[in-house]
């Protein structure tokens, strides 16, 4: 441990996970803790979060629960009351939050359209319009949206209103970072590619492959040039790096964390 984030205090939304194993909220909640920050670990569902809480706890971190609805104002306006009340602060915010439909825009209905703009991109709107303030007053602070390689190409599959929001929370964020950067509150995005997280053999495989996991995981794998899946800790780690004080001239732009699939040409 090089304790990165020592003295910082971080909201962490999508902090459980839906199985056991490395969903990128969990990761992002336990590996924060464990570099010192103080951590607000957030999720609809507080049961989710109790392997997150223990893992932290087991490296030391500090960590607190909190249950909120990310796509509710009031449910955030209290999530950011109960971080300063427990922490006195906020410094980083990490939006984990998401989920796909399938369905190009004849399959998807207008009602699935819009729950897929709600949970992927008006999550990310009305956390930061909450949590700016704060961190301008400061005097900074860090945001770390998450997107997907389907915002920014063809993944595999139909997912017009998963593909939209995630593009849209791309260019959301390097708004934001423009706007704020007089304020030192810096905003970039993780874009994770094909990763094996529970939400994959939790959701995915019943959409796209008739339940069959190990189908969709070759499916899946075959697309990454290095040839092998990444988990939530990939993408927490690219996270924990645009969070920490080492990428303070870094705002407005977008890691990959995909191994090279967004690269190709087929």
């Amino acid at each position: 441990m090089t304790k990165r984030l020592e003295g910082k205090v971080a909201i962490i939304t999508g902090a459980g996970c839906v199985g056991p194993g490395w969903g990128n909220g969990r990761a992002a909640a336990v590996i924060f803790a464990r570099e010192g920050a103080r951590v607000l670990a957030v999720d609809s569902d507080g049961g989710r979060m109790d392997e997150t809480l223990a893992r932290a706890r087991d490296h030391g971190g500090v960590i607190q629960a909190h249950r909120c609805d990310v796509t509710d104002a009031a449910d955030i306006a209290a999530m950011v009351d109960a971080c300063i009340a427990a922490f006195g602060r906020v410094d980083i915010l990490v939006n984990n939050v998401g989920g796909s439909a399938p369905g190009g825009p004849v399959e998807l209905s207008e009602r699935g359209w819009d729950a897929q703009l709600d949970l992927n991109v008006k999550s990310v709107f009305l956390t930061c319009k909450a949590v700016l303030p704060h961190m301008a007053a400061q005097g900074g602070g860090a945001i770390v949206n998450t997107a997907s390689t389907s915002g920014i190409r063809w993944t595999g599959s139909a997912q017009v209103g998963y593909a939209s929001a995630k593009a849209a929370v791309i260019q959301f964020s390097r708004v934001v970072a423009v706007q704020y950067a007089p304020q030192r509150v810096r905003v970039n995005t993780v874009v994770p590619g094909q990763m094996h997280t529970p939400m994959v053999e939790a959701r995915l495989a019943g959409q796209r492959a008739g339940g069959d996991v190990a189908a969709l995981l070759r499916t899946r794998q075959a697309r990454i040039p290095l040839g092998f899946m990444g988990d939530g800790r990939d993408t927490a780690h690219a996270a924990l790096f645009l969070a920490s004080d080492e990428a303070r001239f870094v705002t407005g732009t977008e890691i990959v964390v995909d191994g090279g699939m967004s690269a190709r040409c087929d």
